[in-house]
C-alpha cells in the first residue's frame, strides 16, 4: 500500500532568472517535513507549483496518488494551503470568507471555523484590512484546517507571529499529524521551529533539492566541528563543508565518515540551522571558483 501523502518527480521551472531542476522529493503520512533554502532558492516555487499556480516546465506533483493537474479540484479538497502573504480580500470579514469556503470545499465544517475563532479571539465581523499580520496568519490557519485537508502545506506561516502563538501553532501541527495519516510540508526561515517538531528536512540550494532526509539520518551522516586554527591543516581542509576560519578558531560541517581526518577538535550534532548554513557557506564558496 501506498504511504505517500505528496509525491515530486522531476519538477522543472524556468525563469528569465532562475531555475528550478529536477526537483524530487516525498511525503509519508504522519510526517512533517521542513522545506528550506535562502531567499530566492526555489521554495515557494516549488510550493506554488503542487497549488497548480504556475505553469511547470516538466515533472509531476501527485497528492494521495492523484495528479495536482488532472484531478485538480479533488487534490485542492486535500490539501490545506497558508501563503507567505494574507489570500484573503481585504474589504471582506471572516463571516463572509466562512460562506464562500462553504461553496469551495466539499468538507467544510463551519463550527470547526467558529471553534478556531474563539481559540485565537478573531473578530468574525471585523473587516480582514483591520486585522494584523499575525491575526491574518491565525485565520488563514483556520480556513487551510476547517475543511480537513490531508495534507497542510505553509509557506512561512510563523512569520510575524509573537512567541506564544508560534508555540500554539506547532502545538496544532504536532496534533495535525498525530493520526498518522495527515502531513504538513513546512517552509520557513525560523530553523528552530523546524528543530522542535520536523521529521524530515529537504534542503534546495540555487534551484536545486541538495538534501532530503529525516532528522535521524542527518545526525548520522553530519557532524560540526570546531577547534583552534592549528587544527586545520591543508590535507584536511578539502573535506570541510562551509568552513568558516575565525581569529579564534575554525568551525565547520563535515561528514561523519571523515572526523577521523581532524584530532583534536570538538564534536556536535548539527541541527538543521547547521545544515542549512553551511551548506549554503559551501554553495558560495564553489560557486566563486
Amino acid at each position: 500500500m501506498n504511504n505517500m501523502i505528496l509525491s515530486i518527480n522531476g519538477l522543472a521551472k524556468s525563469y528569465k532568472d532562475f531555475t528550478l531542476k529536477d526537483a524530487s522529493f516525498e511525503i509519508e503520512q504522519g510526517t512533517v517535513m521542513g522545506l528550506i533554502g535562502q531567499n530566492g532558492a526555489g521554495k515557494t516555487t516549488i510550493i506554488r507549483l503542487i497549488m497548480n499556480m504556475i505553469n511547470r516546465n516538466g515533472g509531476t506533483v501527485k497528492v494521495c496518488g492523484l495528479d495536482n493537474i488532472n484531478d485538480e479540484i479533488a487534490v485542492k479538497n486535500k490539501i490545506g494551503y497558508v501563503s507567505d502573504e494574507s489570500f484573503f480580500f481585504y474589504n471582506t470579514n471572516l463571516a463572509r470568507t466562512a460562506k464562500a469556503c462553504s461553496y469551495a470545499y466539499d468538507n467544510w465544517d463551519a463550527d470547526k471555523f467558529a471553534d478556531f475563532l474563539k481559540k485565537w479571539e478573531l473578530p468574525e465581523k471585523k473587516k480582514i484590512a483591520a486585522l494584523s499580520k499575525g491575526m491574518q496568519t491565525k485565520a488563514m490557519l483556520a480556513v487551510a484546517l476547517s475543511h480537513n485537508p490531508e495534507l497542510l502545506i505553509l509557506d512561512e506561516p510563523t512569520a510575524g507571529l509573537d512567541p506564544v502563538a508560534r508555540i500554539e501553532i506547532l502545538d496544532l501541527l504536532r496534533d495535525f499529524v498525530s493520526d498518522g495519516k495527515r502531513s504538513v510540508l513546512f517552509s520557513t526561515h525560523i530553523t528552530g521551529d523546524l528543530d522542535k517538531i520536523a521529521d524530515v528536512i529537504t534542503l534546495i540550494i540555487g534551484g536545486q533539492i541538495r538534501e532530503s532526509m529525516s532528522i535521524d539520518a542527518i545526525e548520522d551522516r553530519y557532524a560540526v566541528i570546531s577547534g583552534a586554527n592549528s587544527k586545520l591543516t591543508s590535507e584536511n581542509e578539502k573535506y570541510t563543508i562551509g568552513l568558516r576560519e575565525l581569529n579564534t578558531g575554525f568551525e565547520s560541517l563535515i561528514l561523519r565518515e571523515n572526523l577521523s581526518k581532524f584530532d583534536g577538535v570538538s564534536v556536535k550534532n548539527p541541527n538543521v540551522e547547521n545544515l542549512l548554513t553551511f551548506s549554503i557557506w559551501q554553495n558560495r564558496k564553489e560557486s566563486s571558483k
